[in-house]
Parts: C-alpha cells; sequence; structure tokens
C-alpha cells in the first residue's frame, strides 16, 4: 500500500480524468494508494481543500503558504494556527525558502517561514517545508525553530545528502518526487540509496513532475507507485518493502493523520511489523 505525501488535488489538470477529483483518486485506489496528503499554498484554499477531506476518508490536509506565492498581507503566527486548526489540517505548509525564483523578497520569505515554524512548534504539528537554493537559511531556522520530538518533512527534496542528513538529525523526513525517475536526476537517485529507509517518504506534488514514462503529461497520485519502485529499484528492494516502510513512516510523522488511517491499512502494516 502507498501514500502520496504531498499532492495538489484543487489543481488537478483538467486534462487528467477529465479534472474529476473522485475519478483521479479512485485511479489511485486501484493502485493500491491508500492515503493521500493535500497540501496547501495558500490559507485561503485551505477550505477547499478541507471540503475535498470531507468528502474522501482517505484524504487530509496541510494548512499554509508557499514561499513564492504572493500574498497581499502576510499572514501571523496566529492565523496560521485558526486556520489549521479550524480545518483540522494534520501538517503546517508548505512552506520553506526558495532563492531560485524571484517574485517575494528574500527577507519575506525567512520571515515567512519563520511564523509557520512558531505556528507549527506551539500546535505541535510537523511542517512540511520547500526548500530551493537556500540550504544555509533553511537549516538555520529548523535548529532555531522545530522540535526534533515533532519534526517535518523536506518535500521534494532535490538538494545535497549532507543536507538530508542533518535534517534527518533533527526529526526530518526526506521526501523523493517523480524527479528520482529523470535521466538527469543521478544526484536524487543517490538519496533514494542513501537515505535510510525509515526516514523516506514519496509524494507525487501533482499535478507538477510527472514521473517516467509519463514526462510532458500532467501528473496525478496513482503515479507516486513509480516513484516507489524507481525507489526500490535503485535499493536493491522490493517494491512492497518500499511501500510499506514509507506508509508507516508517513503516519509516524503526521500522527494527526494516524487516526484516520483505514482498517485495512493498519492490518497491512501489522503483518508487515510496522505499526501504525
Amino acid at each position: 500500500m502507498f501514500v502520496d505525501s504531498h499532492c495538489h488535488l484543487d489543481r488537478l489538470d483538467p486534462r487528467t480524468h477529465d479534472g474529476n477529483i473522485a475519478a483521479a483518486l479512485d485511479a489511485a485506489r486501484a493502485r493500491d494508494v491508500r492515503q493521500f496528503l493535500a497540501i496547501a499554498v495558500t490559507l485561503e484554499e485551505v477550505p477547499g481543500i478541507a471540503a475535498i477531506a470531507r468528502e474522501h476518508d482517505d484524504v487530509v490536509i496541510s494548512a499554509g503558504v508557499h514561499p513564492l506565492h504572493v500574498v497581499p498581507e502576510e499572514p501571523s503566527v496566529e492565523a496560521i494556527k485558526e486556520c489549521a486548526e479550524r480545518h483540522e489540517a494534520v501538517a503546517i505548509g508548505e512552506t520553506g525558502l526558495d532563492y531560485h525564483y524571484d517574485g517575494v523578497s528574500r527577507e519575506v520569505q525567512h520571515e515567512r517561514f519563520r511564523r509557520h515554524l512558531i505556528a507549527a512548534t506551539e500546535l505541535e504539528l510537523p511542517v512540511i517545508i520547500h526548500t530551493r537554493a537556500a540550504r544555509e537559511d533553511t537549516l538555520a531556522l529548523i535548529r532555531e525553530h522545530v522540535d526534533p520530538r515533532v519534526g517535518g518533512v523536506l518535500h521534494c527534496f532535490t538538494e545535497d545528502l549532507d543536507m538530508a542528513r542533518e535534517a534527518v538529525a533533527h526529526g526530518f523526513m526526506i521526501s523523493l518526487s517523480g524527479i528520482v525517475t529523470f535521466r538527469n536526476a543521478e544526484s536524487v537517485r543517490e538519496l533514494a540509496r542513501q537515505v535510510p529507509l525509515d526516514r523516506l517518504l514519496i509524494e507525487t506534488d501533482s499535478p507538477y513532475l510527472a514521473p517516467v514514462p509519463h514526462r510532458g503529461k500532467p501528473n496525478e497520485p496513482a503515479w507516486v507507485v513509480e516513484v516507489a519502485e524507481c525507489i526500490a529499484e535503485e535499493r536493491g528492494i522490493s517494491v512492497e518493502e518500499v511501500a510499506m516502510q514509507t506508509t508507516a513512516n508517513f503516519y509516524r510523522l503526521f500522527k494527526a493523520a494516524a487516526p484516520e488511517a483505514s482498517a485495512e491499512v493498519r492490518e497491512a502494516l501489522s503483518r508487515s511489523g510496522l505499526v501504525v
């Protein structure tokens, strides 16, 4: 069984199952994807993804503002917390730092990220971090504000192994997306081989970054299986082992999602010697 630990269900491409979220989720379930974490990029979008979660028992959500999203007013710590609590988010984010693109100044990103980390710590919810070309600042803020007992995830991770190791030491998971399947992504496949399996998550980041052999198409949650298959091949283990361990990792990190795990998921994990 698989978990798509990072997908943007409210941004499903109209070409994917005619834009029908239920059909996209059914296609994923047909491939044994049993849990979905729908990610917010603005607080204004949280009610919409919360509505999706109410319609589907296997969907949980996050609450946060993406580092590159321009907003009319920066959210306060209290506003982030209130939104997360009202809509029963299991995580804060996605948030973080992205110095690769212009649009939002580094100073604004830094303060926004800091507020999200404080909110996550006060709510004792894991934080979902987007980081690109901002290694030192990202790690510095993690060290300052994140409780390792709560931790979080560096999602769609493409930075180096040393950064991954420091994040893992601070209670973080490392999530790999369809990029791991790209021909020119050997450094990401090295992460797939070297990061401890009990610290890995898998994701689609759909509708973005479709994996091989679907490149050029809008991504969808069903294709998280291709991510798991690539990791399994790189590590020389079965895809079943990757599926079950990353599923257990997900529930270990996102504790608020664990009570929502179906009896089928719990039984399968138990048979594998893994516990939610």
